[in-house]
């Protein structure tokens, strides 16, 4: 186990992606991080995908209540090499690959002691201001957030643990059991990875919702039971129409992907009395909804805030086949590259892309 940089560490160039501003993405050669402190390792970036709230502070400079004040580093869906480790760590040595939980806790406040980690109040979160994610070559991390791959999962799909991350803890809101009928109300990344989770876990019926007809395509391919294609001039009763046909009857629970006021008002219209729905999309920072309608239909309303305790199991369900999550990637860029990569994330023609930061 080394507690040394390698040799040739300090030639190495540190090429990330950094957001100064609204519209402002650079490629940027940042300083080396030096020797890993007590329980970190030094980590060089391996695969990182494109999340759509990366685009959204790339082209609002906001995302709900965060706002990019000053340059950030993008990137938090990443898997990694461990370069070098620092004392006291000794789950992890010297060129194993991890997928890298991208949120840092205090684990000293009330919420953290509690076992809610995901909502403590001094988390510092890759890329979401005012910290730096993970589109560098190198940076480091606590050990205690750097999960093992197993040989024969790939760096790609360590990557991708992160969105996954995301539908488990949805899962764990919802409380998901078998039998149940669902209603997915977005089909990007984090609407197809649920639909691929509640399949998994025994869901007999999903209907998924979105405005482009390649992604719904691409839902049926996932195991969908129906779409419905959105269009702008399509009434909510019209929409709700489509998906109770589709499903034979409300569904019991929805999982809302999208975050847009449209969508929260249309899957709380749709969904069972004494059904839940789950607030997973990121939206603006306020919306209008029809709350008396939830009342008397007595619906649980409730939020999906990133995921805690589900790191393990995300590897778990990879490495095991039960979760096939490859078929999510759509295009594949170097890191030089990203800045076109992000223009076509932008575009919404892919589903996740993926950036190789170990390519020349």
């Amino acid at each position: 186990m080394s507690h040394q940089l390698p040799t040739n560490y300090e030639s190495q160039k540190n090429l990330s992606v950094v957001l100064h501003k609204q519209n402002d993405l650079r490629l940027e050669e940042k300083p080396l991080p030096d020797m890993p402190g007590k329980n970190e390792v030094l980590l060089r970036s391996s695969k990182v995908g494109i999340c759509g709230s990366d685009v959204t502070f790339w082209t609002k400079g906001l995302l709900g209540p965060f706002v990019v004040k000053e340059p950030i580093i993008m990137g938090h869906e990443a898997s990694a090499r461990v370069v070098a480790v620092g004392e006291g760590v000794k789950n992890l040595k010297p060129g194993d690959r991890v997928a890298v939980e991208p949120g840092i806790p205090c684990l000293r406040c009330k919420d953290c002691r509690e076992g809610s980690y995901n909502i403590c109040p001094n988390v510092y979160f890759s890329a979401c201001p005012p910290d730096n994610g993970t589109l560098t070559k190198y940076y480091k991390w606590p050990a205690d957030f750097c999960y093992k791959l197993p040989d024969h999962v790939s760096d790609e799909e360590g990557a991708l643990m992160e969105p996954l991350s995301v539908a488990l803890h949805a899962s764990d809101r919802a409380e998901i059991k078998g039998g149940q009928v669902f209603l997915i109300c977005g089909a990007g990344p984090i609407g197809l990875i649920n639909l691929l989770l509640v399949k998994a876990f025994g869901a007999t019926k999903v209907c998924i919702t979105d405005f482009n007809k390649d992604r719904l395509e691409i839902a049926k391919k996932f195991g969908a039971t129906t779409t419905v294609l959105l269009t702008r001039e399509q009434t909510e009763a019209e929409t709700r129409e489509k998906i109770i046909t589709g499903l034979g009857r409300m569904p019991d629970t929805v999982l809302e992907c999208c975050g847009a006021e449209a969508s929260i008002r249309l899957a709380i219209a749709t969904c069972k009395d004494g059904g839940k729905v789950i607030l997973i999309g990121c939206g603006p920072n306020e919306v209008t909804i029809p709350i008396m309608t939830a009342a008397c239909k007595e619906l649980d309303l409730r939020g999906c805030y990133r995921y805690m305790n589900t790191w393990s199991r995300a590897v778990d369900l990879i490495s095991s086949g039960t979760i096939d999550v490859k078929p999510l990637i759509s295009h594949r860029f170097n890191l030089e590259q990203s800045l076109d990569a992000f223009e076509l994330a932008k575009s919404g023609k892919g589903i996740k892309i993926m950036i190789d930061c170990l390519a020349d």
